[in-house]
């Protein structure tokens, strides 16, 4: 508690503190919106259902249905729980991915992005959810903005870097079932095909990496909820909740 007798008044020897200084990314570049924060509210315009390659399976043992997503308040949820397919004996689950009908392309034109999305994710083993660019045409480039791989540590990957492998950060997350921000930056490196990543949580930036021959590669932005996989097995015996709101790309003619 202050007093008044440790109160200081601003004069010319002690002046009053300055205002702290905004985040230059998110104020001094001009953006152009491309995919609205309220894209969940027009689902099928703005959004296309399973992995974009049109796989209903990935690296994971979770089958992808539409019925285990659904949409209210501009909140998307997605509903992973235990489940099983004759086709395949490697499915435990069923659940759910989306992708963005609107590309992420570093280019000359647009030589800086933003993605950005709020999220609750599961943290408990067998749990994989995931906010990431992949490339639209070929692998690579990838880029994880938000990976938990059955803990409460956030990864931030990006696929080739500078030495053509992989770059990882790891963060650990309080309580990821809160609802988090996750925010990348692609910001062309002079003009080369190479790009620098910033990865943000919660306006911190925990990260930065460099992406190899990211320009003119179109990403697909995907969000989803695997199982099991590289967060391990057994995963959770009943229900497991993923949500998404606020889900944005931008992106800036100038850098």
């Amino acid at each position: 508690m202050m007093g008044s007798s440790c109160t200081k008044q601003a004069t010319e020897n002690n002046p009053a503190p300055e205002p702290p200084v905004p985040e230059v990314e998110t104020n001094a570049v001009s953006w152009v919106t491309v995919l609205p924060t309220t894209s969940f509210n027009s689902f099928s315009t703005y959004w296309g259902n399973f992995y974009p390659w049109g796989a209903i399976d990935h690296n994971g043992s979770a089958r992808m249905r539409t019925q285990n997503m659904s949409i209210s308040g501009g909140v998307l949820t997605i509903t992973a729980y235990p489940g099983t397919v004759a086709d395949k004996p490697s499915i435990h689950y069923f659940s759910y991915t989306c992708y963005a009908k609107q590309q992420v392309t570093v280019s000359a034109s647009w030589p800086k992005w933003r993605v950005s999305g709020e999220f609750q994710c599961p943290s408990v083993k067998g749990t994989w959810p995931a906010f990431w660019l992949n490339g639209a045409n070929q692998w690579p480039p990838e880029s994880d903005i938000m990976e938990f791989k059955g803990s409460t540590t956030n990864w931030t990957n990006t696929y080739k870097n500078q030495n053509g492998q992989w770059s990882s950060v790891g963060t650990t997350i309080s309580n990821p079932s809160n609802w988090h921000t996750y925010t990348a930056y692609l910001t062309r490196i002079g003009t080369t095909n190479n790009v620098n990543i910033e990865y943000w949580t919660d306006g911190v930036n925990v990260s930065n990496q460099t992406g190899q021959n990211f320009v003119n590669e179109p990403l697909n932005l995907i969000i989803d909820l695997q199982m099991e996989g590289s967060s391990g097995t057994p995963g959770p015996g009943g229900n497991t909740v993923m949500r998404a709101r606020n889900v944005t790309i931008q992106r800036s003619a100038t850098l």
